[in-house]
């Protein structure tokens, strides 16, 4: 059903001292479900750049879109590879330079990205029975900042990538210091660093 005609909605004004929303994440603990942790890219549209882009506008993309991953993707989308915020300004750049030369502005994504070959991806339906801790330890083994999940489509059974783990995001949620997980060498060193 149509409806014919529109009719404006009341307004207010704002008092002093209003603020804008700012949701809350959900708490959780190293025994919550993982689901709870993961970026769902069913939800949030994944942040992507060319593989051509200069180091400085991707960093900038990252800023705009407040994350700390881009997707490297083709002309057609599809996922080539992925670059960090680690990767863009820590010490690959000038290990690459000192080899070959050039300048910082030289350097484009392709340069310093995963490709998609290389990057681990984790089952969606083992991170449905899996809990916070079991992404954590996953972390710590990889050695990584960030996890992909896998899920295959139902259509052509390709694998897509559906959700990102984010050390930084399950942080915030846990309400511990990022550089306490970070820096954690054991499990038993990141569940003390949550206890305190």
């Amino acid at each position: 059903m149509q409806r014919l005609g529109f009719k404006p909605l009341e307004t207010r004004k704002l008092s002093a001292g209003a603020r804008p929303h700012r949701p809350t994440l959900p708490a959780v603990r190293t025994d919550s479900p993982a689901l709870e942790v993961m970026t769902d890219l069913d939800r949030v549209p994944a942040a992507t750049v060319s593989a051509d882009v200069s180091l400085d506008r991707a960093t900038d993309i990252m800023i705009v879109r407040g994350v700390r991953l881009l997707f490297a993707t083709d002309a057609e989308g599809g996922l080539i590879g992925l670059i960090t915020s680690r990767d863009i300004l820590g010490e690959r750049p000038m290990q690459l330079l000192n080899g070959r030369g050039g300048s910082r502005s030289d350097l484009v994504v392709a340069d310093l990205m995963r490709k998609v070959e290389e990057i681990d991806v984790i089952d969606w339906h083992d991170v449905e029975l899996a809990c916070v801790g079991d992404i954590l330890a996953t972390l710590q083994r990889l050695g990584r900042h960030h996890l992909l999940v896998g899920k295959p489509d139902p259509k052509t059974g390709q694998l897509h990538v559906r959700g990102i783990f984010s050390v930084t995001q399950i942080g915030r949620q846990l309400g511990a210091p990022v550089q306490s997980i970070e820096l954690a060498n054991t499990f038993a060193e990141i569940e003390a660093a949550l206890l305190h």
